[in-house]
């Protein structure tokens, strides 16, 4: 059941891999894997990943406060910069086209614990790409490490739902071009 909620989707390379966002928390991690197979090129699924930091794409009735999620791309959201602000995360590292990194903001992680992450695409092929999210939480222990585990079992059902919304929208963009 543990490494069902820790990983959703991601290949054993995947699971394996460090992202940038694991060195942004000292000591022992949590370390979270969600990954799905997008059917659009990777530059595509990128600019979608990139919409995160306009909004959740996961239910918008919990975590955007009712609004529904833009279902086309918004210019300029993929002009990421460090410092911004995208989700719970600061972003502290960019890669376009490939991945980004963040650590959560303070009033994030007063109420989740520390945390930081990566949102990353991965071509396969010249038509198809791979969206990943790594989440790294700092181990607690006690009755805390309940309640991260909780964390992990609540982020396994909003990432899930927000990784396939994105693939989704990635997809019905390709068909289009």
């Amino acid at each position: 059941m543990l490494d069902r909620i820790r990983n959703w989707g991601g290949s054993a390379a995947e699971v394996a891999r460090r992202y940038p966002g694991e060195d942004y928390l000292p000591g022992p991690v949590e370390r979270l894997t969600r990954a799905v197979t997008v059917d659009a090129p990777a530059p595509v699924t990128w600019r979608w990943m990139c919409q995160l930091a306009v909004a959740p794409y996961s239910y918008d009735w919990l975590d955007n406060w009712g609004r529904r999620s833009p279902r086309e791309l918004t210019p300029g959201a993929d002009d990421l910069r460090v410092g911004q602000r995208l989700m719970v995360f600061e972003l502290r590292e960019i890669e376009p086209g490939h991945r980004f990194s963040g650590r959560g903001f303070p009033a994030a992680e007063r109420l989740f614990g520390r945390l930081a992450g990566t949102y990353a695409v991965e071509p396969i092929d010249p038509h198809r790409s791979r969206l990943l999210c790594r989440l790294v939480l700092a181990r607690r222990r006690g009755p805390a490490r309940a309640l991260s585990l909780a964390l992990a079992g609540g982020d396994l059902i909003m990432m899930r739902k927000q990784l396939l919304t994105l693939k989704t929208h990635a997809e019905r963009h390709a068909l289009l071009r």
